[in-house]
């Protein structure tokens, strides 16, 4: 269905830039000195995220599949989750991140919950987007306000350097992806995907024209997903960026990544499935093997996650290139709602990871060293509870959301029955245990080494509420995950069955 200008399916997105707009006008009236945590800013910015979030849940519940303004946006139940989901991981980094912004001084002025709103409104467009154009100035837009945010604490060094190798290699990027879609639009003269998808099914586009876009639209959404080679940036970013900036990078912008990916592969290079999983199957390969084997050797507990963020990564892709098998797309919805299903859980864990590690540094330390942790058990075990079981979810170990995320990809993988599916299952197991040992070794640091410190873990109220909840969540979606099972799997036939 299409309806040339319809208003209301891009409603959340006005809500998010008018409100972005005026919290940034509110925020000059806030005094710094009688409120360093920028509470006004902050209060305003998770009622509009929670609106907003709201309003995409209420829309992908109707269920209904639209495309609008000259099929330019799609509005379907994939992108109002995937919104709704987005929406709450960028609230909860910002109840994680306000107490570590007040004490580095990162919230003298509001750029901080500004900056992220203005990113999350090119998330929103992202999801959104059925044009080649769109996706682009989405994608600019959020990344854009990240090169911002990692340069945040200007007078930083380490967080500098880190702004300017992202912003360089972003860029870069960025060229390998437009450089893509031009050539992409060059042969079929379409910049709407639909009708990309229309022309390469006429069979008279010359194949070798094609594969060339394709392989840069796949490079280029490699580097946005971090999956080796593409990796270079992960370990400098997370590692040099303030940790609340860490967490926003590793939280919602994977969403909108995995959006685009579907998007741009599976609704507009669908006919070139067969070229674009191999690209995939080598990207996801050497993912899981670079990250686990170099999160091994990480004493910097950011830089760690980093690598571990490669591998899931890697382990995501392996859903997204086992839906079509000897252009047999029977087993597509199944394999991708389980890489939905993976990314989901794994940013919902990766929120609690960070927030214990924002939750532990102090004015003028950061706890970014794995030996920081140690004895935390003696300290606070409550919040040693909430960090090992994220931990053991990342690791894959029942009866978390983990497990059951790796199993559901693994399972799409191996009854594709795509050549050598079994082979590349295994291969995920393997390095999946080997990833287990630099979880464990967190782990034993908390439980087993002497705390180097006998400081109080001191926390305000909405922080240890979300973190316990988040935590909560982690647990209980592993031992019930059907219900999110089930919304993945009706996103994906809803939307890629139209």
């Amino acid at each position: 269905m299409t309806e040339s200008f319809n208003w209301a399916l891009i409603y959340p997105e006005i809500l998010l830039l008018l409100m972005a707009c005026f919290i940034s006008l509110a925020d000059l009236s806030v005094d710094s000195m009688k409120s360093p945590t920028r509470t006004l800013t902050y209060v305003l910015s998770l009622f509009t995220l929670g609106a907003v979030g709201t309003l995409a849940a209420i829309n992908a519940i109707g269920g209904d599949v639209t495309f609008g303004f000259n099929d330019m946006v799609v509005f379907d139940p994939l992108g109002n989750w995937l919104k709704c989901f987005a929406s709450i991981a960028m609230m909860v980094t910002f109840v994680y991140g306000r107490p570590y912004c007040a004490d580095r001084g990162m919230l003298k002025g509001g750029e901080y919950f500004i900056l992220s709103l203005f990113a999350m409104l090119g998330i929103f467009v992202m999801i959104s987007s059925n044009n080649f154009l769109l996706i682009y100035l989405g994608l600019e837009l959020t990344t854009l306000a990240s090169y911002a945010l990692v340069a945040l604490r200007r007078d930083n060094g380490i967080a500098t350097e880190a702004a300017i190798k992202y912003f360089v290699l972003g860029a870069m990027a960025s060229g390998f992806l437009l450089y893509g879609m031009s050539m992409l639009y060059g042969a079929t003269g379409s910049l709407d995907i639909t009708n990309v998808f229309k022309a390469i099914m006429t069979g008279q586009i010359k194949h070798q024209v094609l594969l060339l876009g394709v392989v840069f639209v796949v490079c280029g959404l490699a580097f946005k997903l971090g999956a080796v080679p593409f990796h270079m940036w992960v370990p400098d970013v997370y590692q040099g960026a303030p940790t609340s900036v860490t967490l926003l990078i590793a939280g919602a912008p994977k969403l909108a990544a995995f959006a685009i990916v579907i998007r741009l592969l599976v609704d507009g290079l669908m006919p070139l499935a067969l070229d674009w999983q191999q690209m995939l199957m080598v990207l996801s390969i050497c993912s899981l093997l670079v990250g686990n084997f170099a999160a091994i050797m990480q004493t910097n507990l950011k830089r760690m996650l980093a690598y571990s963020t490669i591998s899931h990564m890697g382990f995501m892709l392996v859903g997204i290139f086992s839906g079509v098998v000897d252009s047999n797309t029977a087993g597509a919805a199944n394999a991708y709602s389980s890489s939905m299903f993976y990314i989901i859980t794994y940013v919902l864990t990766t929120l609690a990871t960070f927030g214990i590690i924002m939750l532990l540094s102090r004015e003028g330390f950061e706890s970014e060293e794995i030996s920081d942790l140690a004895g935390l058990n003696e300290r606070s075990p409550l919040y040693a509870g909430v960090m090992t079981i994220c931990l053991f979810s990342l690791a894959g170990v029942p009866p978390l959301v983990g497990f059951y995320a790796k199993l559901a990809v693994l399972q799409s993988l191996v009854s594709s029955g795509l050549p050598g599916g079994v082979a590349i299952a295994i291969f995920a197991v393997l390095m999946s245990l080997i990833g287990a040992f630099y979880y464990l070794r967190v782990i034993k640091v908390m439980y087993f080494d002497a705390p180097l410190t006998v400081s109080a873990v001191t926390a305000t109220l909405d922080v240890r509420l979300v973190l316990t909840l988040n935590a909560g969540v982690v647990l209980v979606l592993g031992l019930l995950p059907q219900g999110l099972m089930s919304l993945c799997s009706n996103a994906i036939l809803r939307s890629l069955g139209n």
